[in-house]
């Protein structure tokens, strides 16, 4: 791996899945603690939208997709806040139609697009040096809103009901953060693909719940744990051929069992001494 770096497109996966940990992590915190993965599963497939219009009308793929995504993210923000019973069936349509979009504007197109397999199943080192520049930006951004914000995303996360109480603006950082999702999704899909970007998102965060006591704990170790995952899977990849954003995935999700592994172990074992205490303590 070490030897890897010599090359760019190495050095530039590295610096990607660096980033990529960094605002995942934070990211997916908030996400995974606000039961709010199916809404960024929807955001996510809707870029797919983006995609296509990019393509059809010749314009950069960033532009189109954080168009598209942002403009879905903020609708399906808006009906989870008024609609909250109801807003899983506006998430859904969202995420059909924009598949289905991308879908037809992409057969629209002249020509044949050998790299649309990277969008759906990502390519680490496949991302441009742009990329990285625009993922340093993002990353700053997210430290700079997570910390400024952090007692009242905290309170948010908790009990929003009680935060509005307290004059938290619970709605504005709701679509601050739905915001920096969806944005966060745009450049990720470069990694893994628009297929795998939700388990990125979410099996970090959801591993460092179980080990954390508090939110920032929570957001650490997820930044950890992801970091782990991006650079063992970009390692694996590397030396045996693999596809990048699916071997990342696997490395992920083999965290993800050993983790449930550990806890179910870890619950036995307190279950076994409670008995043998039982025991000695009758005897």
């Amino acid at each position: 791996m070490i030897d890897a770096l010599q090359y760019e497109f190495m050095r530039n996966a590295v610096l990607a899945a660096v980033f990529a940990s960094l605002i995942f992590g934070i990211i997916g915190s908030f996400v995974v603690v606000n039961r709010l993965v199916f809404l960024a599963g929807g955001i996510a497939h809707a870029a797919y939208g983006g995609i296509g219009i990019a393509f059809f009308f010749g314009i950069p793929y960033i532009y189109g997709t954080i168009g598209v995504s942002l403009a879905a993210a903020f609708l399906m923000t808006a009906v989870a806040i008024k609609a909250k019973e109801r807003s899983d069936i506006f998430i859904g349509v969202l995420w059909a139609v924009g598949m289905a979009m991308g879908v037809i504007l992409l057969d629209l197109t002249p020509g044949y697009h050998s790299d649309l397999m990277s969008y759906l199943f990502g390519s680490i080192l496949a991302v441009p040096a742009a990329d990285i520049w625009w993922m340093c930006a993002l990353g700053g951004i997210t430290l700079i809103v997570t910390v400024a914000f952090y007692r009242d995303i905290l309170a948010i996360s908790y009990d929003a009901e009680f935060a509005k109480l307290r004059g938290v603006p619970v709605n504005l950082l709701y679509f601050i953060f739905i915001a920096l999702v969806a944005v966060s999704i745009v450049f990720i899909i470069r990694m893994v693909g628009l297929i795998l970007v939700i388990a990125l998102l979410t099996i970090p965060p959801y591993i460092a719940e179980k080990f954390a006591r508090s939110l920032m704990m929570m957001m650490v170790l997820s930044v950890l744990f992801s970091l782990i995952f991006n650079l063992t899977g970009l390692w694996i990849s590397y030396s045996y051929d693999l596809t990048s954003g699916a071997t990342i995935i696997m490395v992920a999700a083999a965290g993800f069992f050993l983790s449930l592994g550990v806890r179910f172990a870890a619950s036995r074992i307190k279950k076994w001494r409670k008995k043998s205490a039982h025991r000695a303590a009758g005897a």
